[in-house]
């Protein structure tokens, strides 16, 4: 596992596996093993989830032995529901390891072949295979199903839960359907409810809430839903290539990946009214302005006509078109509406503005 891979490399710390029987032995008096590390000292406890009360060692480093550093690792939130007797607030600072960004693509992993990155997907052993591999992504599936969903949130539907999810991932990028869902997987509204707050939370899928202006006309109740990497969207839509038209829902995957390692989640919205105009991506800024963020292959397809009603709404911010290449971010002027033409390093929340 990647997170595995980047604990190990923090130099002279003590690295403890909490999916070792002896480990969780050792944890049941962690007051005895806490007090056992060097001051100043690094403990790893990796897969931290397997602990019968994984919070208590973390809320008795925090309070008692404050001079250690602690990184707990887990193959999902931290937080499940049943599992964390104390939510550790004012004493922990989370960390998701998001799929590999396209921005990192060309260093360290040597990829600058976009279609590669995304019909691959970002976990690092996928993305540098010599080709996609259908049964290392069912048997990712099942596993996540076993490891975080059944162990960490109980759920027993095993065809359910996965009929749900495997949907979702066909539908990735599109607005949420309760109903629709339920028909399909034969679950009812609540259950259908409750496995999207869990896929959500273990972060297989990104609910992305409407962004309201207060104005009428605007879509306010239903989320859009992103699967949380590229390589598997691709293999449940079951496609063994990159065609064109694929493209650009796959770039908007990539750059809400950015966006998701650049802003809190509650910064960042879609948008659409009653019409039919959309903008890809809202984010909100500390400084009180709102950015629109329309991802595409080549800024020449860009329409003025989402961000020009958006406008009329919340007059404040920049309008972005982000688009897979390089190059200096540059201006355009389309139906009097301006926008900032770059790469995803537009997205940079302390990026200066491009020259006029």
């Amino acid at each position: 596992m990647g997170k595995t891979t980047l604990a190990r490399l923090i130099p002279d710390a003590k690295y403890l596996n909490c999916d070792l029987p002896s480990v969780v032995r050792a944890l049941s008096d962690p007051e005895l093993l806490l007090a056992a590390q060097p001051p100043g000292s690094v403990l790893i406890l990796d897969e931290i989830q397997r602990l019968p009360d994984p919070s208590l060692p973390l809320k008795i480093a925090a309070d008692e032995h404050p001079h250690l550093r602690v990184l707990a690792t887990g193959s999902s939130t931290l937080t499940a529901r049943g599992r964390f007797r104390d939510t550790l607030t004012g004493r922990k600072r989370s960390i998701h390891l998001c799929p590999v960004l396209w921005e990192e693509c060309a260093s360290p992993f040597g990829i600058a072949d976009f279609d590669r990155r995304l019909l691959h997907g970002g976990l690092p052993e996928a993305l540098l295979a010599d080709t996609p591999s259908p049964e290392d992504c069912a048997e990712w599936i099942d596993s996540f199903y076993a490891r975080d969903i059944l162990e960490l949130f109980g759920v027993r539907n095993r065809h359910g839960f996965l009929s749900l999810l495997r949907l979702l991932l066909r539908w990735s990028g599109g607005l949420v359907d309760v109903a629709r869902l339920s028909r399909l997987t034969g679950l009812s509204r609540p259950t259908v409810k409750s496995y999207l707050e869990a896929l959500e939370v273990a972060h297989a899928m990104r609910l992305l809430r409407p962004f309201r202006s207060g104005a009428a006309g605007e879509i306010v109740s239903r989320p859009k839903c992103y699967g949380f990497d590229t390589g598997f969207v691709a293999f449940e839509k079951g496609w063994t290539q990159i065609r064109e038209d694929d493209r650009g829902l796959l770039w908007e995957h990539l750059v809400l990946d950015t966006l998701s390692c650049r802003f809190p989640a509650e910064d960042v919205f879609y948008w659409r009214n009653k019409a039919g105009r959309e903008i890809d991506f809202v984010v909100r800024r500390d400084d009180g302005g709102v950015d629109t963020v329309e991802c595409k292959i080549n800024a020449d397809g860009v329409s003025p006509r989402a961000a020009k009603a958006f406008r009329r709404r919340v007059p404040a911010g920049a309008n972005l078109v982000v688009t897979p290449g390089g190059g200096p971010p540059y201006r355009m002027q389309r139906g009097g509406i301006d926008f900032v033409v770059g790469g995803v390093a537009l997205l940079d929340p302390s990026a200066p503005p491009p020259a006029g």
